[in-house]
């Protein structure tokens, strides 16, 4: 298998790239719209088959690529079926799978974050978008966000995977790249928690600033990213 994790530095977003072999099949997940010409030079130099973006929710501090991506190389856009954004070609239900050659990335709905979010699960490595950070978890308190519902995704879910599984997230502010379940089960403070009334609790009290492009991420991202053109005025 062909790895990559590539950062995006205005808003500090994750996009990993999957591809069988250098000449082969790949998928990209979480895909920020201003890298996309670094992404297509990338895919070009190692002679991939772009076939798959996975967008893990509607983002709210960034402006995905998947709509360019798909208008540039033909590939689908897959989203959870809960998603509201128009231009998917594949809405993803619990434990269905995406899969290229032999790399079978496994879809685990996990609301919470926003009701659209899902983590991926290729093996060993977990693919957890805006649900699970290092040392963190996503904020609840927008887009449908719930924290209880969360807090059910992440400990009955999540953290029931083996806890030498790798963490995958899609941000991280302070440099890291990667965890593992088990780091998080013993360091992540907000998984110190006891009942899922004291994760509420938690969760409410963060009381963090709207990310700043929210106003233009989530309506670009309703729309795979793609900004619909004006129409012609008439006057």
């Amino acid at each position: 298998m062909l790895f990559r994790q590539f950062f995006d530095h205005d808003s500090y977003t994750y996009t990993y790239l999957i591809a069988t072999r250098e000449g082969g099949d790949a998928l990209l997940i979480d895909p920020v719209l201003s890298k996309v010409k670094f992404y297509l030079k990338f895919i070009n130099e190692l002679n991939l088959n772009l076939r798959f973006v996975i967008d893990t929710h509607v983002h709210a501090d960034h402006i995905t690529g998947a709509g360019e991506l798909k208008r540039a190389t033909g590939c689908k856009i897959a989203m959870s079926h809960m998603t509201k954004a128009q231009g998917v070609d594949i809405y993803l239900n619990e434990y269905d799978r995406i899969t290229i050659g032999p790399i079978a990335l496994k879809t685990l709905l996990t609301p919470g974050h926003t009701d659209d979010s899902l983590c991926m699960l290729a093996d060993d490595r977990l693919f957890t978008g805006d649900t699970l950070f290092i040392r963190g978890t996503g904020r609840t308190d927008f887009q449908h966000g719930c924290a209880e519902t969360q807090y059910h995704c992440l400990f009955d879910k999540l953290l029931s995977l083996d806890d030498a599984t790798l963490i995958y997230p899609g941000h991280d502010y302070n440099g890291a790249t990667v965890s593992t379940i088990g780091e998080e089960k013993r360091y992540n403070p907000r998984l110190q928690v006891n009942s899922s009334q004291e994760y509420v609790a938690l969760m409410a009290s963060l009381n963090l600033p709207n990310p700043k492009l929210i106003d233009i991420a989530v309506p670009a991202n309703l729309n795979c990213g793609l900004i619909p053109e004006r129409e012609p005025s008439l006057a």
